[in-house]
Formats: C-alpha cells, sequence, structure tokens
C-alpha cells in the first residue's frame, strides 16, 4: 500500500452490500474471558487488525495458548484458559499501538506474581492509563514506570489481594472500568468499584457485562456511579462475535452523504453495541434507516438534504469522525458535545480532526467538549494526515467520495481494525448518472 491514497469521487449514488469485520471491542473481550476460563473456547469472528493481532501475541506470551484459523473467511479462534495462572516473569508483552490491548492485558498481569513489562510503540506510551495503574496499585499490585507513573511501559507485579472498595473517574475512559471489571472474578471478594464523575461511552461496559456473562460470570452490577463484580470465575465456551458497529458507520455514512443506499449484513436491532445507534442519527439528518432482525439499511434520496443535528456524542465517542464527515455535506450546522475527553484517544480526536478538515475548506470548530461544524458552499481537494488513529483516516475516505482530489497520507494506519477498508471502499459503485 502507497503512503498516501487518493480516494475516488463517487460519479453517483453508492448502492452496495458492504461486510464489515467483527467486533474488535467485543473480540478483545471475549479473547480475555477465554484465556481466564479453565478449559478451551471457540470465538468465532476475531477480529482481523492490528490490536487482536497484538492480544493474541501478549496471551501466548503469557502461555496461554490461541490457535487461529480461517473457516469460509471468518477467522476462529481456539484458546486453552488457564483459570487465571500465569508464569513467572520476567515476561515482556508488546501491545504495539493497540490501547485496548494495553490496558486490558495490564490488567491481566496484575493477576499473576511477574514481573511482566507492558510497552507499546511511542504514540501508545504518550496516551494516559494512570487511573488504571492507581487503582490496581490499590487492588495490591506492584507497578514501577519505566519513565513516568501513569504511562507505559510499566512493570507489574502481583498478585493483586483484593480491596474494600476502590474508586476512579468516570469520565477518562471506560477502558479503564473494563479492565477492572474483566479480571474481577479472579480477585478475592471481587470489586467494588466506585465512579468519582459520570461514566463515559457507559455502552461499552455493558458490552462487557454481556461479555463476561456469556463465560459464565453473570453476577455484575452496572450503576450511574457504581460497578460490583462478584468473585467466581470464568467458565469455557463458544462465543460469536459480530460485525463491529462503528466500522460500519463509515459506510453507512458513505450512502448519507453521497446519496443511494448502503446495506451492511449481520448487523441488526439485537447488536450489544451502543455504536450501532448511529444509523438512528442519520435518520434524524434525513437518511431513511431500516434495521432488521440481521442487517442495517441506510438511503437517502439525492434530492433529499442531510439536516445538522445537536448530539450528545459521549456514548458514542469513536464515531465522532464520521459524524463529522457527515455534517460537512450538511444544509445546516452541526453541534457535537459530551466528547471532550477524546483529546487523548490515539490523536487529538478534536484538535487534529478540526485542523485536517480545514484543509478542505471546511468550518470546524473546537469547542470545550466537542466541535461546531458549519457547511461550507465548496470543499477542496487536500492531503490529509491521519494522525496514527484509523478512524480518522477511514473517515477522510468517506469525505473523499464527495470531495475530489481528498489523498490520505499513511492509509495503512486503517489496519488496528480493519485491513481491508481501503478495498471496501473502492468496491462500492459509482455509479454515472
Amino acid at each position: 500500500m502507497s503512503e498516501i491514497r487518493r480516494v475516488r469521487r463517487a460519479d453517483g449514488p453508492v448502492v452496495a452490500d458492504v461486510a464489515v469485520p467483527p467486533s474488535k471491542s467485543i473480540a478483545n473481550r471475549a479473547l480475555i474471558c477465554a484465556a481466564l476460563a479453565a478449559g478451551e473456547s471457540e470465538i468465532v469472528g476475531l477480529a482481523p487488525g492490528d490490536d487482536t493481532n497484538a492480544m493474541i501475541a501478549c496471551l501466548s506470551a503469557l502461555a496461554i495458548p490461541v490457535g487461529v484459523e480461517e473457516r469460509n473467511g471468518v477467522l476462529v479462534g481456539n484458546v486453552i484458559g488457564t483459570g487465571g495462572a500465569l508464569p513467572v516473569g520476567p515476561i515482556h508483552l508488546d501491545t504495539r499501538l493497540a490501547g485496548t490491548t494495553s490496558r486490558f492485558i495490564t490488567a491481566v498481569a496484575a493477576l499473576g506474581p511477574g514481573p511482566y513489562t507492558i510497552d507499546g510503540e511511542p504514540p501508545l506510551r504518550s496516551r494516559p492509563m494512570g487511573p488504571l495503574h492507581d487503582s490496581l496499585h490499590s487492588l495490591g499490585a506492584r507497578l514501577e514506570p519505566g519513565e513516568a507513573w501513569g504511562h507505559l511501559p510499566v512493570t507489574v507485579s502481583g498478585p493483586v489481594g483484593g480491596a474494600d472498595a476502590i474508586v476512579m473517574p468516570g469520565d477518562v475512559s471506560s477502558q479503564y472500568v473494563t479492565a477492572l471489571m474483566l479480571i474481577a472474578p479472579m480477585i478475592r471478594g471481587g470489586i467494588s468499584l466506585g465512579l468519582s464523575t459520570d461514566l463515559v461511552s457507559r455502552p461499552y461496559v455493558e458490552i462487557t457485562k454481556s461479555v463476561m456473562a456469556a463465560f459464565g460470570a453473570d453476577d455484575v452490577s452496572v450503576g450511574e456511579r457504581h460497578i460490583t463484580v462478584a468473585a467466581g470465575a470464568y467458565a469455557a465456551t463458544g462465543y460469536a462475535v459480530e460485525p463491529d458497529a462503528s466500522s460500519a458507520s463509515y459506510p453507512l455514512a458513505a450512502a448519507a452523504i453521497v446519496g443511494g443506499a448502503v446495506s451492511v449484513k449481520g448487523l441488526g436491532r439485537s447488536s450489544l453495541q451502543g455504536d450501532a445507534t448511529f444509523c438512528d442519527v442519520l435518520a434524524r439528518m434525513g437518511c431513511i434507516v431500516t434495521v432488521g432482525a440481521t442487517d442495517t439499511v441506510v438511503m437517502r434520496r439525492r434530492d433529499t438534504p442531510l439536516r445538522g443535528v445537536d448530539i450528545d456524542m459521549a456514548d458514542i465517542s469513536d464515531l465522532v469522525p464520521t459524524m463529522a464527515v457527515a455534517a460537512t455535506q450538511a444544509v445546516t450546522p452541526t453541534r457535537i458535545t459530551g466528547v471532550g475527553f477524546i483529546r487523548k484517544k490515539e490523536s487529538d480526536r478534536l484538535g487534529d480532526l478540526a485542523a485536517e478538515l480545514a484543509k478542505t475548506g471546511a468550518n470546524v470548530r473546537v469547542e470545550d467538549d466537542g466541535l461546531l461544524i458549519t457547511p461550507t458552499d465548496l470543499l477542496q481537494g487536500a492531503t490529509l494526515d491521519t494522525h496514527h488513529d484509523h478512524r480518522l483516516g477511514m473517515a477522510f475516505g468517506i469525505l473523499g467520495l464527495v470531495v475530489d482530489g481528498i489523498e490520505v497520507n499513511d492509509p495503512g494506519v486503517v489496519s488496528k481494525s480493519w485491513p481491508g477498508f481501503w478495498d471496501s471502499l473502492d468496491a462500492i459503485p459509482a455509479r454515472a448518472q
């Protein structure tokens, strides 16, 4: 793949059935549950991206075998869980660029004797992890930072011994909460977790609860400011991962901004993922949406304009780049709120996103907790930087369907969650009128 990818503008309405990868968020949670269970679990639908590969590599380094095979185009993982038993270190765990993997694996490492050194590539080292490290320390783990507290690299030694109660902020990252929830059944007395601020991205915590229950850990309570998980055990099982709703946002947004119809198979009304509600946002903007038992379809007539919306995206924050791109094609302004915390994702998903869209002539203003997008008459082509962020890269790809001359720098960043994204984008038919 070249270092710069030029996106072909659509000549007419898009009409496509798009297969998106399995959810990496669900797959990584299932891999942890399977690894901590005693016995063999089968996970059907591993996400084919860097985050999943990093998780599998770390589990293998911890002597938890994960075999992967392809069946009819679907990746299947066979995990031999150890019931929470981990080998004596020293062991180096490379989480690459995977924030989810780094946080989940750091928590898992606290279950074993250690020492285990968790590290990643430079952009991951800059991402904050202090609340998780503080909580693991409160539970009795020993953490030794390689450079600065609350950042990678960190060397962890356990096992954790439990605590009456621990407290962390809820408005920084739900991944900290999930990491603690996933190891809680293996801790004496479980976990009682208080949240000092409101919980952001709550749907992701509900995903965690659902996956844990599928593996037998079903004594979990999630409240507004308090989460409890009882001590117990995971049970080996078979688990099927549904398509990734975050990835689905890009082809569904393509139908919204270009016009036409796009269907995503396998993502229906029973989805676990909060990001599946993005289609409801597109409906508010003027699209026709049909959500069936096993698929989602978004349609827009080209003579029906997109309307801007005011929307709190705290619970679907990963879709801010997609939403911002769609908003540039609306006829009225869009205000996104509730997402100030995404400045510390893979990129500054407010500042970096606004700066790149401004290169095209888009009017995007960064506010305290979100963005204000005011439509302009004409956008122009530009070379847009991804800032090591797969979600920026894919959102810019969708923009290129309606703005001629869009080029994406470092297009390979999409391998984090959807390695085949550019091929899928090219395959969306663009029919000349």
